[in-house]
């Protein structure tokens, strides 16, 4: 490896160091004593929780931006302003979901049952209102009161996010989609805005656990198209909104 790669190679371990110490120590300093007076103080806990969660984000993304002078970030301020939707992304990166959380100051996603079980996470994530993908088990009746709950959350300006892939894509391209997802769309009666996410995954690229901070690239997400409600139900069947995100999603 030349001088210039050890370089790069050091840069990326510095970034991702710095990264995860704002993970760690900073919600330990910072965050951690108002998540605890959430919990005991706060009218509407779950509201609470999500905001600290967009505002520990912001300052996540306000961080690596200063680290990163070679990457750009376009993100139009109208993306901002989405509210009372469900929002359907592609997924490139572990950055995308938090991404998605910087975003909507009222958010909420469904996430893989297995990260519940994981310490402090787990119960951040039941405080904050997210919804567990859950086939059996205590997890199921959660999934199920949350999804029923999701009329009232979204008529308050919340958005529910969502991945219909599921997974992170390896390559860039768009993979198949699950049905569970636009089932949840069919039921609730709000429109499905469609974001396209591009750059996350040459910055975070899946399978690797450095950044690639020191790369030129763009950060961008674009509102490529929308998926209006009718009356609370969907004016086309699963199978049609499923192609008609797609088609938005590979324009």
């Amino acid at each position: 490896m030349t001088k210039n790669g050890y370089l790069k190679v050091g840069f990326n371990l510095l970034v991702t160091c710095l990264m995860w110490l704002y993970f760690t120590v900073g919600s330990a300093l910072f965050f951690s004593w108002c998540y605890g007076g959430a919990t005991h103080f706060s009218k509407n806990r779950e509201e609470t929780f999500q905001r600290l969660n967009h505002y520990f984000f912001r300052g996540f993304f306000f961080f690596l931006k200063g680290l990163t002078p070679g990457i750009k970030w376009h993100i139009p301020h109208n993306i901002k302003e989405i509210q009372s939707s469900l929002v359907m992304s592609n997924h490139l990166s572990y950055l995308d979901p938090l991404l998605m959380i910087m975003l909507f100051p009222r958010h909420k996603t469904i996430v893989k049952s297995t990260f519940f079980n994981v310490p402090l996470f787990g119960w951040l994530m039941k405080q904050s209102g997210f919804i567990p993908a859950a086939d059996k088990g205590r997890l199921l009746a959660l999934m199920i009161e949350r999804i029923e709950a999701l009329d009232d959350f979204l008529a308050t300006s919340g958005n529910l996010f969502i991945f219909p892939e599921g997974t992170r894509s390896r390559d860039g391209t768009l993979g198949c989609f699950n049905k569970g997802a636009f089932k949840i769309a069919g039921k609730c009666q709000a429109p499905i805005e469609v974001l396209k996410v591009s750059g996350t995954g040459n910055l975070f690229t899946p399978g690797r656990f450095l950044f690639n901070a020191s790369i030129s690239t763009t950060i961008a997400v674009e509102k490529v198209g929308s998926v209006a409600a009718d009356g609370g139900k969907r004016r086309a069947s699963i199978s049609e909104s499923m192609a008609e995100v797609r088609s938005f999603l590979t324009r």
